[in-house]
């Protein structure tokens, strides 16, 4: 009797392992397959924000192909290309557009001496120091510039500086290939140019597809206009607020906002512009959550034919 009853003890036991065991697998397969499901679901909404921010990139080419090949006084419904935002509702999601024509923005190939002081005011308005800011600027000057490799400006650096850091390299002497390259120059960080929660990055203030040393009011945003010499802030807002009334202005409209500051900022500034635009769209399922940006670049031969000079995919971080 007693070993029948020790028996039927060690049975209930390795009954009771069986059933943990059956429990843990079935709970560690539950979990397995719920992770998967997540991670299948999340994949399949970013793909879809994926696609609704490159649906924005072609919107934005086709609104391009409309601007280009329409009427001046009927351009009204067209989207602007100052940067100004405009959203597209498709079904339950949105897309969040901006095309940006580049004359409007400070081509860092054409910068010399003297019109290194708007991006020197640029840099300073963003959060950079008066030093940082003279550093980057100097920096950025001898690193395109084709002269003496062992020579440099007061606060810039050639090979000799480059060559001594941990990953050295030298100066390239050659003109940008992207606004990116400036992270290679002395004083550039990651936070200047693309910013961080506290601060906005210089990033979307330059180029290198203008081939112009002027910038266009009629593209530019407010803090590149108020860091021209002769405008600031106040006329910068007023360049821009007048500009949204009359669609573009001329230089009759300059000349009568700057006044005596004229002569002093036209060395900066024009109203040509060029065939070249900048289109960030960034796709999402709802304001205030993260989505996917994608930002291109293209020029126009002619009014109806047109290629890429840059596409990146993911642009950046979330709005």
């Amino acid at each position: 009797m007693a070993e029948q009853r020790a028996s039927r003890g060690i049975a209930l036991l390795i009954v009771l392992w069986i059933i943990t065991i059956l429990m843990v697998l079935a709970f560690s397969f539950t979990s397995l397959t719920r992770t998967e499901s997540f991670a299948a679901l999340n994949f399949r909404v970013m793909i879809e924000k994926r696609y609704l921010a490159e649906a924005g990139i072609e919107r934005g080419i086709i609104e391009l192909l409309l601007r280009r090949q329409t009427p001046e006084a009927d351009k009204t419904d067209i989207w602007k290309t100052d940067g100004r935002l405009s959203v597209m509702d498709i079904g339950d999601s949105h897309c969040a557009v901006s095309i940006t024509e580049e004359s409007g923005k400070l081509d860092i190939n054409m910068l010399t001496d003297a019109s290194g002081i708007i991006l020197k005011n640029a840099l300073i308005m963003r959060g950079s120091t008066t030093d940082e800011a003279d550093t980057i600027v100097d920096s950025l000057l001898d690193w395109k510039d084709s002269g003496d490799s062992d020579s440099h400006r007061l606060h810039g650096a050639e090979s000799e500086y480059y060559r001594s850091l941990p990953s050295p390299y030298t100066a390239k002497n050659a003109n940008f290939d992207s606004v990116e390259e400036l992270l290679l120059v002395k004083g550039m960080t990651p936070e200047i140019l693309f910013g961080r929660q506290d601060r906005k990055g210089i990033f979307d203030l330059l180029t290198v597809h203008s081939k112009t040393a002027k910038i266009n009011i009629n593209a530019a945003s407010e803090d590149l206009l108020a860091s021209v010499p002769g405008i600031g802030r106040e006329r910068a807002a007023a360049l821009i607020e007048q500009r949204q009334e009359k669609g573009t202005l001329s230089t009759a409209d300059l000349q009568g906002l700057l006044g005596q500051d004229y002569a002093a900022a036209t060395v900066y500034i024009g109203i040509a512009g060029t065939p070249v635009y900048t289109i960030d769209s960034f796709g999402y399922r709802e304001a205030g959550k993260p989505g996917f940006s994608v930002k291109a670049t293209v020029t126009f031969r002619d009014n109806s034919h047109y290629r890429y000079l840059y596409y990146k995919s993911p642009a950046g971080a979330a709005r």
